[in-house]
Order: C-alpha cells, then sequence, then structure tokens
C-alpha cells in the first residue's frame, strides 16, 4: 500500500473514538454562528487531547491513555442515510482530492524498469477516514453509540437553568423514549455535561460567573463548565489575521459549487416523518431548543435532501453559515479563545469522560461477576463464568436474523461486548482482547455469526494494539471476519472496516503480499469506486514488496484504472493509466499499450486536456499495431474527432500529424524536368530517372566519364572545384554540400509514405512545405520576415517566387508503402529550404458503396489538416575519435537547394537505334540535339564507356550519304566505288590525326558548335557491334555548357545508356611469314622484302539471327610500314561465300610501303584495299578509318620503352645489351599489319531480305605469330608459389628462335639437271645460296658446307653428292643487304638429291652469341632431280 501519514496505530485509535453529543439552545447556537461554525464545529479542530489521562482498571492497576481524541457532533435524530447517499458522498471524497503539482514521488529501479509514481494516495486516506465516520452506528458493537452528551447554554439566557433542564428532559426523551432509532447510545446513564457559553463581546461576565457557580453547586464543580468564547473585537480583524484551524476538518462539507448550496434546504435539521411532529413551526421554547438543537451528523445524508439533488450534500446549516462557509471561520475568536476551548476538552475528557468510562467498566464488570456468582475478576475468567453456550434471552416475536441470532441489551454476552468496547476505547487492549475473546467464543457457540464476526475483529486489532506484542497479530481472525461479514451477513461495509484495517497492519508488518491478496478479495461489482481504491492499494503493495513485481503493480494499476473510470473518477482513471503506461511502454505490449494509450486519450479528451489525447493518440496509430482493422478503424476516427476538437477553426499553425509514416531518409530530389518519353520513331536519352534505382559503381563510372569531359573542356585539367553531378539525392549520394537547381526548372521530392494501419488513408490536398530567402538577403534580415514560406496555410501570393504543385487525392491502401512526388518550380534566385509535407488526413470509406449525404458530411467533419517536417539526419560521423566514441551525424543538406539563374538545357534524339547487331556490324543511326531552354548552349562533347562503339564520322572524310533517315534505307554505309576483282590493292595515305583519336571523349561537330534557344540539329551516328557477343551495356554522357561565363553551374551532362545485344558474326584468323622467292626472281618490283599474309574466315554464326550467309567482299589493311599487295589465291571463284559453319582461306602478299621523303609521312597510315567482288570500299574513309583507328590502335601498342628493375650494376649492363639484341630482333620480326575484313552478311527477317554490313580486325604484330579475332576465354591461372626472397636474376639470353630470323635464305637451283654420266662421271652443278639481312643491324653470317646430319624430319632422298671448293665462307652483312654466293654442287650418280645441307650462322657484329639461321626454313627439303643423258 502507499505511504500514509498516519502510522496503523494511530489510525485505529482515531477509527474508533468515544463519541460524544451536543445539545444547544438557540441562543448558544447563536452565539457560535457568529463564527460561522456551529458548537460541535467550534470544538472539532480541538478534540485530541495534548496530555496523558489516566484511569484504574477493575484490578486497580493505573492505565495510560495517551493521544486520545474524543468526538463531537450534534444530535441527530433522523434514521441514517441511505446507501447510495453514502455512496455519493465517499465519491465526491475521492473527487475533491486529487494529486498536487509537484507532490512527492517514488522513483524506484527495479531491473530495468524505471518507475515514477505518487509516494502517497492522499484520496484513498480521505475515503477511508470519511468511510469510517460516515459508518452507521449497530446494533451488534458498541464503538459508534454515544457515551455522554453536552449541554451548551448560552449565558445570556434568562434562566440558565431552566434551559439546561429542557435540554436534558430532549435528551432523555430522545435516549429513552423508543421513539428515535438513532442516535444510538453506551449505555442508559449517560453523561450529561452542562456548558454554560458566554459572549466575552456581549459583556455581563458577572453575571456568567455568578450562574456558573450555580451550576457547580447544583451539577458539582466536575460536571459543568464555563467557555467564554468571542474575545474579539471587530475594530482589529483588519491588524490581525487570525489562524482557521477549522477550514481543514471543514472541507468535506463545502464539496459541491455554489449552485448548489445555494439550492440546499435553508434551515433546521431535516427529520424524517416519524419524527417531523416534533420538529414543527410552533414557537415554544421546548420546540425551539429542540429542533435547533438537533443537529445533522455532519457525515450523515438527508434522505429528502438526496432525493432532491443528486449530489449528496454533508450537514445543513443556516443559510448565514452557507453564504460565510466561503469565508474565514472563528473571526470573533482570539488565540486566548482558542486555548480556552481546548483547555475546556482537557477538562471535559479528563474530569468527566475518563471517569465516566471509568465507573462503568468497573460497573460491568461487577455485574458480569455477580451475576455468574463467580470472582470479580475477569482476568481469571474462563468460559464457564460466563455462560457461554447458553441461548439467549428472547421475546417470542422477536425474529431470528441471517446472521445468527438478535441478543437483547441485557444479554450478558453483549455485557462483555459493552465492556471489550469500552476498555478498546480508552487503549486497555490487553483487557479488552480478553473479552472479546470470551464474547467471541460465546457468539461463535450461540451461531450469532455477525456479532462473533465483531468480535474477532476487534480480537485481532486488540491483538496487535497491545504494547509489547505479547502475542502475534492473528490474521485468521480478521480473514474469518471478512468472510463472515461478506458471504454470511452479506455486509459489505463491515467487511471492507475490516479489510482496510487488516491490510494496514498488514503492511505494516511487510507482509505486503499478503495485504495485496485481501485486498483484491474485496473487489466486487456492487462497488467500482472501493474496487477502484482498494486495487490502487494492492498494486502499490506489489511495487513496495522487497522485490517489486514491476508487471503486477501495473496490471492492478490498469484494473484500478478502469473501475475509476467506471466508478465517474475520470482524474484518477487517468492517473492509473498514466502510471502503469511507464511499465508497458517500448516493451512488446502492443496491444496493452494500445489499450491504454486509448484510455488516456478518452479520458484527457473528457477531462477537457485536449492536447494530452492528441499525444496518447498518436501513440496508438505511430506504433505498429496488432489490432484488428476494425479496432484501428475506431481509433482512427476516435483521433480525428479529437484533433478536430483541439484544433477547431484555428489553422494558422498546422500541428504535426502522426499518420502517415514517413521514412525521412528515403526522401529523393530529383533537380531538372521528367524524361520525355519516345516521340514517335525517336528514342530519347535515358538520363537520370527516379524510377531508376542508385548504384554505386554507375555513380562512380558516371563521375570518371563526367571527369574526362571536362577536364577536356578545360585544357586537360580539372578544376579543384569539381564536383560531379548529381540530378537525383537520396541517402548514399553526398549531401553535404547545397545542391545548385534552376529557376524556372522542377524540383521534385519524392516522399516515401507508409501506412501502419489495416485500414485505408486518404489523403488530399498534398504539397509541399518550403521557406525562401531570395539571393543576397543577409541572415540578419532573415530573422526579421525577409523569408518567405507557403506555411501559413499554404498563404496566396508565393506563386510568383514558387510554384507549389497539389496532389488532390493520394489513398494509401492498408498497410501499404507509397511514394508520392511532389513538385516545386522556382521562379527566382536564392536559397530554397523544403521543410516538410502538409495534408488533409481522412479515414478512407471501406466499401465501394457511395454515402449517403449525411456520412458525407461526417467525412467531410472527420478531415483534418496537418503537416510533417522532413527532418533527415546525416550519415553517422566515424572520422575522429570522438566521432567514434559518441553518436555523430553530419549535415544532409539535400533538401536545401539553391537556385542559380537559368541555364541552357538540351535533350537528345536517337532514330534508328538499333537494340541488336552482329559482332563487328556497321550500322547507321542519327542523333538529333534540341536546346529546349531559353539560353543559348555550346561546348558539345560525348565521353562514352566504349568509345569504340560509335562515332560520328571525321571531317572531310564523312561519305556523302543521305541526311534523312528516310532516304537511307537500303544506302550502305561505307563510301564504296566500282573496281574489278583480281587487281592490284589500290592504296591511299592518311593520317591518324584526320580521324578522332581513340579516348573517351570526342567533340561533337554541329555547325558553329552552339545551339541556339529552341533551335535543333541532327547528325548521323555510325555504330559497330561489339567484338564480343553478349548483351553489353553501352553509356553516354552528353557535356555542354552555357555561352554565358562565369554562372555558378559550370556545365551540364546529360546520361544516356544503352543495351546492345551482341550475337556472333565471324572468326578471323591471320598469320604471317615471310616470301621464300628471292627479289630478282618477283615479277614485280614493288619492294626489296615482302611476305606472305594467310587470313583463315569462318562462320560462327547460329541460326538464330536469321543470317542466311555471309560474302567476304574485301580485305583492306592499315599500317605504317606494309600493305596488302595482291590476293593470291589459286582458287577461280574470287566471290568468298560462306554458310553456317563454313571456313574460307585466304592468302596474301604483302609488301613494305614505299614512302615519299615528306617529314610527316612517317606518321600516316597506308590503307591498301583488295576486293574480291566488283565493289572496292574506300577503307580510308568513315566509318571504315574511324573504327579501325577507334578499336585497333591502342595506347599500350604505341609505347615503347622497358621496366626497371633493382639489379646490381653489372647486371644492368648485361641487361642493356639483352636488351638492344631484343630490340633489334624484335624489330626484325615486327610486321605491325591491321587485316580489316569487310563482310555482307544476307538476313531474311519478316520475309524481306536484308543486307547488313560489318568489319572485324585483327593485328598482326609479328611474323609468324596467329591472332584471332575472337580471343579465347581466359582460363584460371593455376596456383603460383609464393617466393618471399627475391632470386638472382639470370642471364638474360637471346632465344635462337629469334636470333634465327636474322638471316633469310634462299638456294636457287634448277629443278632438273642432265648429265651424261657415261661420258664424265663427275656431274657439277651450280647453286646460287641469296642471303638477306632482315634486321637493321650488321650481321656476321657463317657459312658450312660440310654435311650435317639429317635430321628425324627430312626425308632421306640420296646423300652421294658434295659440295666442291670452300667449304667454309665468313661474310659480313650490312642492314637490309641481300647478298648471293655462287657454290657448286658434285654429283656421281643420277637420282634426287636434297640440296640443302648446308648450314648459315649468324650472329650480331657487336654481340658474340651465335644461332643458326632460319631453321624453320633449313628444316624443309630442296630436292634436285639428277637424270642421266
Amino acid at each position: 500500500m502507499a505511504q500514509c501519514v498516519q502510522s496503523v496505530q494511530e489510525l485505529v485509535q482515531d477509527s474508533f473514538v468515544p463519541m460524544v453529543a451536543v445539545l444547544c439552545s438557540e441562543e448558544a447556537e447563536r452565539v457560535t454562528r457568529k463564527n460561522n461554525l456551529n458548537f460541535a464545529e467550534l470544538l472539532r479542530p480541538f478534540c485530541r487531547l495534548t496530555s496523558e489521562g489516566h484511569i484504574r482498571d477493575p484490578n486497580n492497576q493505573v492505565q495510560v491513555v495517551k493521544n486520545l481524541r474524543i468526538c463531537v457532533n450534534n444530535v441527530v435524530t433522523s434514521p441514517n442515510a441511505a446507501s447510495a447517499a453514502q455512496r455519493r458522498l465517499l465519491n465526491e471524497v475521492v473527487s475533491s482530492c486529487q494529486p498536487q503539482e509537484g507532490a512527492a514521488t517514488n522513483v524506484i529501479t527495479a531491473g530495468d524498469y524505471d518507475l515514477n509514481f505518487s509516494a502517497t494516495t492522499p484520496w484513498f486516506e480521505a475515503y477511508r477516514e470519511n468511510f469510517l465516520q460516515s459508518m452507521a452506528a449497530s446494533e451488534h458493537e458498541f464503538l459508534n453509540h454515544y457515551l455522554a452528551c453536552l449541554l451548551v447554554v448560552s449565558s445570556t439566557e434568562t434562566v440558565p437553568v431552566e434551559q439546561f433542564l429542557k435540554l436534558s428532559q430532549e435528551q432523555h426523551r430522545i435516549q429513552h423514549s423508543g421513539d428515535y432509532t438513532n442516535p444510538k447510545w453506551f449505555i442508559p446513564n449517560t453523561l450529561k455535561y452542562y456548558v454554560l457559553l458566554h459572549d466575552m463581546g456581549e459583556g455581563g461576565e458577572q453575571r456568567a460567573e455568578s450562574v456558573y457557580e450555580d451550576m457547580k453547586q447544583r451539577y458539582g464543580h466536575q460536571g459543568c463548565y464555563l467557555l467564554k468564547v468571542n474575545s474579539r473585537s471587530f475594530s482589529a480583524e483588519d491588524d490581525e489575521q487570525m489562524p482557521d484551524p477549522w477550514s481543514q476538518y471543514l472541507h468535506r462539507s463545502n464539496l459541491q459549487n455554489q449552485e448548489e448550496e445555494d439550492a440546499a434546504v435553508n434551515s433546521g435539521p431535516v427529520e424524517n416523518k416519524a419524527s417531523a411532529a416534533e420538529v414543527d413551526s410552533s414557537p415554544t421554547p421546548e420546540k425551539d431548543g429542540a429542533s435547533t438543537s438537533l443537529e445533522r451528523h455532519p457525515l450523515q445524508l438527508d434522505t429528502a435532501l438526496c432525493a432532491e439533488h443528486p449530489e449528496p450534500k454533508k450537514g445543513a446549516r443556516e443559510p448565514e453559515s452557507l453564504v460565510g462557509a466561503a469565508g474565514s471561520h472563528g473571526a470573533c475568536l482570539t488565540l486566548n479563545d482558542h486555548d480556552h476551548i481546548r483547555q475546556f476538552i482537557q477538562e471535559f475528557t479528563f474530569r468527566g469522560l475518563l471517569p465516566h468510562i471509568e465507573k462503568n467498566i468497573r460497573q460491568l464488570n461487577d455485574q458480569l461477576v455477580s451475576r455468574k456468582g463467580l470472582s470479580r475478576s475477569l482476568f481469571t475468567a474462563t468460559k464457564k463464568w460466563f455462560g457461554g453456550g447458553k441461548v439467549p434471552e428472547k421475546g417470542v416475536s422477536e425474529p431470528k436474523s441471517t446472521c445468527g441470532l438478535l441478543y437483547p441489551p441485557e444479554a450478558p454476552e453483549l455485557q462483555i461486548r459493552k465492556m471489550a468496547d469500552l476498555c478498546f476505547l480508552v487503549q486497555h487492549y490487553e483487557l479488552a482482547y480478553s473479552c472479546y475473546h470470551t464474547a467471541k467464543k460465546d457468539f461463535l457457540s450461540d451461531q450469532a455469526m455477525l456479532y462473533a464476526a465483531g468480535a474477532l475483529e476487534m480480537a485481532a486489532v486488540s491483538a496487535f494494539l497491545q504494547a509489547g506484542a505479547p502475542r502475534p497479530y492473528p490474521t485468521h481472525y480478521m480473514d474469518t471476519a471478512i468472510q463472515t461479514y461478506r458471504d454470511v451477513c452479506k455486509n459489505m461495509v463491515l467487511a471492507e472496516r475490516c479489510a482496510l484495517l487488516s491490510a494496514e497492519i498488514l503492511k505494516s508488518q511487510a507482509k505486503y503480499s499478503e495485504a495485496a491478496t485481501l485486498l483484491i478479495k474485496m473487489t466486487s461489482e456492487d462497488s467500482d469506486l472501493r474496487s477502484a481504491l482498494l486495487l490502487e492499494q494492492a498494486a502499490h503493495c506489489f511495487i513496495n514488496m522487497r522485490n517489486p513485481m514491476v508487471r503486477k503493480f501495473a496490471f492492478h494499476m490498469i484494473l484500478a484504472g478502469h473501475r475509476f473510470s467506471k466508478a465517474g473518477q475520470r482524474r484518477h482513471a487517468l492517473r492509473c493509466y498514466c502510471q502503469a503506461m511507464q511499465v508497458y511502454k517500448e516493451r512488446g505490449w502492443s496491444l496493452a499499450e494500445d489499450h491504454i494509450n486509448f484510455t488516456i486519450g478518452r479520458q484527457s479528451f473528457t477531462l477537457s486536456q485536449p492536447e494530452k489525447a492528441v499525444t496518447a493518440f498518436r501513440q496508438i496509430l505511430t506504433n505498429d499495431s496488432r489490432q484488428t482493422a476494425t479496432q484501428q478503424g475506431a481509433f482512427l476516427r476516435e483521433y480525428l474527432y479529437v484533433y478536430k476538437s483541439v484544433v477547431g477553426g484555428n489553422e494558422d499553425s498546422l500541428p504535426q500529424l502522426p499518420l502517415p509514416c514517413i521514412h525521412s531518409s528515403a526522401t529523393r530530389v530529383y533537380f531538372g524536368h521528367e524524361r520525355r518519353l519516345a516521340q514517335g520513331e525517336k528514342q530519347a536519352a535515358t538520363h537520370v530517372s527516379l524510377d531508376q534505382e542508385y548504384d554505386q559503381d554507375l555513380a562512380a563510372m558516371w563521375g570518371q566519364l563526367e571527369e574526362q569531359l571536362v577536364a577536356a573542356a578545360n585544357r586537360g585539367i580539372v578544376p579543384a572545384s569539381f564536383q560531379p553531378t548529381q540530378c537525383c539525392l537520396n541517402s548514399q549520394t553526398d549531401n553535404l554540400r547545397y545542391p545548385l537547381a534552376v529557376a524556372e526548372e522542377p524540383i521534385i521530392v519524392e516522399v516515401m509514405f507508409r501506412n501502419p494501419l489495416k485500414v485505408p488513408l486518404a489523403l488530399s490536398n498534398l504539397s509541399l512545405l518550403w521557406k525562401f530567402t531570395a539571393e543576397g538577403v543577409t541572415p540578419s534580415e532573415e530573422v526579421t520576415g525577409e523569408a518567405i514560406t507557403n506555411e501559413e496555410s499554404l498563404t496566396e501570393g508565393t506563386d510568383n517566387v514558387v510554384t507549389t504543385q497539389i496532389i488532390l487525392e493520394f489513398l494509401l491502401c492498408p498497410e501499404e508503402t507509397k511514394m508520392a512526388r511532389l513538385q516545386l518550380l522556382p521562379h527566382r534566385t536564392g536559397q530554397l529550404s523544403i521543410v516538410g509535407v502538409v495534408y488533409n488526413l481522412a479515414a478512407a470509406p471501406c466499401g465501394e458503396t457511395a454515402p449517403s449525404c449525411e456520412g458525407q458530411q461526417a467525412m467531410d467533419f472527420m478531415v483534418v489538416r496537418g503537416r510533417q517536417d522532413l527532418k533527415i539526419q546525416g550519415p553517422r560521423l566515424n572520422q575522429t575519435k570522438e566521432d567514434k566514441m559518441l553518436v555523430r551525424h553530419g549535415v544532409d543538406r539535400r533538401l536545401d537547394p539553391v537556385i542559380t539563374p537559368p541555364m541552357p538545357l538540351m535533350e537528345v534524339f536517337f532514330l534508328q537505334f538499333p537494340t541488336a547487331l552482329l559482332c563487328g556490324e556497321i550500322r547507321k543511326a542519327y542523333v538529333e540535339f534540341c536546346n529546349v531552354s531559353a539560353v543559348a548552349l555550346c561546348g558539345l562533347r560525348v565521353a562514352s564507356t566504349h568509345p569504340d562503339f560509335f562515332t560520328f564520322g571525321s571531317r572531310g572524310l564523312t561519305p556523302l550519304t543521305p541526311v534523312s533517315p528516310t532516304s537511307a534505307e537500303s544506302c550502305s554505309a561505307y563510301k564504296t566505288s566500282t573496281r574489278q576483282p583480281g587487281s592490284v590493292a589500290s592504296e591511299m595515305l592518311v593520317s591518324a590525326g584526320d580521324f578522332s583519336q581513340p579516348s573517351g571523349v570526342m567533340e561533337i561537330p554541329i555547325d558553329g558548335s552552339t545551339l541556339l534557344p529552341g533551335e535543333s540539329t541532327q547528325l548521323p551516328l555510325w555504330l559497330r557491334g561489339p567484338d564480343h557477343e553478349g548483351v553489353h551495356e553501352i553509356n553516354f554522357l552528353f557535356y555542354y555548357q552555357s555561352t554565358e561565363k562565369g554562372m555558378k553551374i559550370s556545365h551540364r551532362v546529360l546520361r544516356h545508356t544503352v543495351f546492345i545485344c551482341a550475337s556472333r558474326s565471324l572468326s578471323v584468323q591471320a598469320s604471317a611469314c615471310r616470301s621464300s622467292v628471292p627479289p630478282h626472281h618477283r615479277l614485280d618490283d614493288k619492294s626489296t622484302g615482302g611476305s606472305l599474309v594467310f587470313v583463315d574466315v569462318e562462320n560462327v554464326n547460329t541460326s538464330e539471327a536469321g543470317v542466311r550467309e555471309f560474302h567476304i567482299i574485301q580485305v583492306s589493311s592499315s599500317s605504317q610500314h606494309w600493305s596488302l599487295h595482291k590476293c593470291i589465291n589459286p582458287a577461280n571463284d574470287r566471290d568468298c561465300k560462306l554458310g553456317s559453319r563454313e571456313r574460307a582461306k585466304l592468302c596474301f602478299r604483302a609488301t613494305r610501303c614505299q614512302r615519299p621523303a615528306a617529314s610527316d609521312a612517317a606518321e600516316k597510315y597506308t590503307f591498301a584495299d583488295v576486293n574480291l567482288g566488283n565493289e572496292q570500299i574506300i577503307s580510308s574513309s568513315t566509318p571504315c578509318g574511324d573504327f579501325f583507328f577507334r578499336g585497333c590502335l591502342s595506347p599500350e601498342s604505341q609505347r615503347v620503352g622497358g621496366t626497371a628493375s633493382r639489379t646490381s650494376s653489372s647486371s644492368r649492363i648485361l641487361e642493356d645489351k639483352a636488351a638492344d639484341i631484343s630490340n633489334i630482333v624484335k624489330k626484325c620480326n615486327e610486321l605491325d599489319l591491321n587485316i580489316i575484313v569487310i563482310w555482307k552478311a544476307y538476313v531474311v527477317e519478316d520475309n524481306k531480305q536484308l543486307i547488313l554490313e560489318g568489319q572485324l580486325h585483327v593485328a598482326l604484330q609479328t611474323i609468324g605469330k596467329e591472332v584471332t579475332s575472337l580471343t579465347p576465354k581466359e582460363e584460371a591461372q593455376e596456383m603460383v608459389l609464393l617466393k618471399f626472397k627475391p632470386e638472382a636474376p639470370a642471364p638474360v639470353a637471346p632465344p635462337s628462335a629469334e636470333l634465327s630470323q636474322l638471316i633469310k635464305t634462299n638456294l636457287h637451283y634448277p629443278e632438273t639437271h642432265s648429265h651424261p654420266f657415261v661420258q664424265e662421271s663427275l656431274c657439277v652443278v651450280p647453286v646460287t645460296l641469296t642471303l638477306s639481312n632482315c634486321s637493321s643491324a650488321p650481321v656476321d653470317v657463317l657459312i658450312d658446307l660440310r654435311h650435317k646430319s639429317p635430321s628425324p624430319e627430312s626425308v632421306e632422298v640420296h646423300s652421294s653428292f658434295t659440295w666442291v671448293g670452300r667449304t667454309q665462307y665468313k661474310l659480313q652483312l650490312e642492314p637490309q643487304e641481300v647478298l648471293c654466293v655462287t657454290l657448286r654442287a658434285c654429283f656421281l650418280q643420277a637420282g634426287v638429291y636434297n640440296l640443302n645441307t648446308l648450314r648459315v650462322f649468324a650472329k650480331l657484329t657487336q654481340q658474340g652469341a651465335v644461332c643458326e639461321a632460319d631453321s624453320q626454313q633449313a628444316a624443309s627439303p630442296a630436292l634436285i632431280i639428277i637424270n642421266n643423258a
């Protein structure tokens, strides 16, 4: 239970106190009313004694009475108030006692719960006090019966003694006539105490003293008292403020408002009909005295009053007292008068009341002992002394109650109970316990259950209150008493009293669990208020345990709040729910949270706390609720109703709405117009769209392309302030800087809404909230009101600054996440801040039927307008140590764009742009550039991730093909001319500078290099299918800038992404070898040296593309040193056709180029075209030459240089020599011949035959090395053993295979020779050996004519011949020199001989390594036939 101001001992003592009645004369009542009080009220603050009293028990032992309080009440003869009226009284008491602001609170930490709740419950204490004091006197106990009666007469009476006599007779008549059931008196011989009240303000003090002397003679000095009051003069009223000790005791009488007080009964006591005859309008002194003296009990209610007024009124007084109740009390009393009253109470108690009680205890003890004829002391009595078990005497007509027997007043069992009650009232708890215990046994033996329960209850209390605690508190006594009251006697009032006392006792013994169980058992449906209060106290028991039971505390708080609500105690219900919410909040108890929040919202709204109600309903709607759709709909309607009531007509400042949920971090901002879709055959550039998902790698790729473009536009230097353009900002982009937007271009904000409910939400008039500061306004001016905003209910007149788009309807289905794209169009330059969104919220109708007029009006009423702010948290900082230790977030400025002046805006459209190509296929498309802004643009460039995919052509080399796409359907993309096949190749010198360089950036050749506003231009665009099959993503980034300089935005970009599906076409394999024909036997004198080029072409196309066959129409070459000379295929059919999986072999002769002496000729490329059909394609023009330069020439092929290595000086010298050898040998074997195979493919599509064109490239770099156009798939590399210590480099020696290529040898001899061996036995045949130095360095040659051993591969024909003459020749050949040596071979007989038996060794003149020359050629036989003539 909660903490109480009183201890449990004080509580019990104050609950059972001696009762004293008051009868006042009319004049005495008039004297006390000067202080807005009656006599009983006048005494009430002073009824607690400040000193100890003493009595003697029947054994003549002195008992000390401490802290005694007496209860003084006016005599009320009306019957007890109805139970309903008592309930209303207690309800009002609890309602008037609310927790104070700033009251003491308990903070309890239990586990991970931190609870803050009220430490005390004054409303419960007030309820308990009023409940105990308002209990009607019962027949089975005497604790609430009056022990004495104060007879009060004013000293101003003519004959005061006569008035005392009248009051004494009136008291006797009330007690003994039998006409009144109330009040009840303790003993027949009630103590009468005579009080003479003297008004000091009216004088006559001597007369009062004389009357008092007469009273002492008549009644004895211990039975009367002279009380002097009203000593204060009214002149001093303004100078001195007197204390008012009565207000705390009389506040219960002022619970009603002034209107109810005005309507109250205005005079005298209100009697029931049985006693109405005694209270009439007759002015007889007796009637007047009786009527004025029979005041109502201040805590009892009159039935007539309750019938007239639904709310009870406690205590009826004169109209002047009611009017004065609002003012001060005791205005005529001084502090001395207070002391007089306090002294009077002490005198009355010590000299009158306590001796009277002591005397009655002795008398009862004597009567009981004498009646039984036993010992005179109860301390040695046993059950047989009191005749326990004897059936009580009853009259014939006396009924038997449901609780057992009813005893007559003189029954000895009641005398024991009466004596026990007297002992209890004077704190003689040991004797009281003995009497209660004895009476309990008698009552139980007689089955008088009501009496037994009362005895058990008081026996338990007496046992607890005994000093020194000789015996433990008998809890089972209380449990039995409560069960008997409740179940047997059906008296919940007595059961409740018993439970309240027992719970306090258990709490004082720290038995919180037993106290909580007891309190919970006392809850029932007959009284919501009692159940609520007891459940709340049970909750406090759970939280005050040694191990606090937090969830039980919260659960019982919820139950208490529910019962408080049923009892009409809304404030207490709200408080209970709020305290319980501390336990259930954010703990996963979603349904419990919803119930609590809903109840808090309703109670707060009922108690005119709309803000708190709105907050509670917000919690229901924003949490992820597990309620049903019907329940959530009810919650939503309740919230809308409360919100509408809170806002009312005042919508100047829009409050925050909880629905729908907004994911602020997912907000995306797009700057610019949305992309236009394709117009007819035009395909618009994809650029950036809100429909695209953000990719970090793609963004980095676009940034690199833009950096290349900016560098190209700024002479190769990237400005330090360069930042990649971000058209769409999201949570993954860099939002640290203020984004730049352009005036007259829209800003689209995509907001993610989520409906957490299972019911649809209807949003209307949805728009953005923004704040705009014009350019040039300082922050100080902005504060003074220069900032323009549309927050004030979307004020008019802001469209000239920013045009705000409004979405009229936006429906969110249950649990749906939906994007809303809201648009702003700025018109002025400055700083724009997007604050949030504003909209109307309503619950969407679930059905599809149209609502009725009344339903539509209700729906309109349930539409509320509010806002939600977009607060975006930046990324978490993780740079410094403080950032890592703390949780810090950076800034995110995606919603704070800077509006810049208008900029050019370009749109790009593509015409006849394919989606599928064959590998190497050439296709012509068109691109259109449109300036759709009011500003001219220039500096148009494009960068791509695949620069070899497209070309705009080269200046002066572009073929004269139609510009219009419509006239180009059957036109070839190549520049062609007519030429007969089989002729020598046509050659053309072209400079690489005439073509666009193979870099990522290309300038777009538009006329005048400027696009004016509204102007558009169309350019041809040649495309070449990728060399590898598959789907290729090709990205274009177009760059342009304004013609005006000094803009905040230096340039703008436009993105375009295409996907090309490439399918296989042809596979080209090429190789080259040196020609073995000696120079002087060539048919032409084209060059001093030549090579053979073999080209294998295979159709690797699958039938999926519908390609019927490929035609190889031309083979071209491009090189700075070599060119194709002629096709030397033996086949007669020049037109090469390839079906599926067919292969063709072509052989060409290549010769070195004869360059003019011009200085720039060395840098030019020679294009040679060998056409296989009647049509020649000029390969040196666009697009063939463009794609050659963009595809074949890579920057790596033009690099010359060695790799540096960290070696010693000696090894570096060796490496330098080896590098020289390698370079010489490499140049010797270099060919650097690029082959271009041009083909046509015949495709059947939609019953039409189409002709496709294309070209494939292979680069022959080295003689003898085969290359292919289709690169083989890379195989996984084998694992290499890691070496942690570098090994010493091995000496580098040139490989023999390379040195063997230094010298080329040819043997020239007749194929057949006839010789008459009969006439001459020796046949000598001349043989010419031609030596060619293929390198650019002098070479030493050694010719050895001695026969070498034949290799296994060579054919052994006949070896019986010999070389005659010198057997060795040592020669030196200059670079590129050709030398002929004449040899003689001698044969002895006819036959076939292999002349290739000589060995040629070559070495560089400066080097020492020697290698046999042309080993591959030497391995082939040179056969001669010798015939016998």
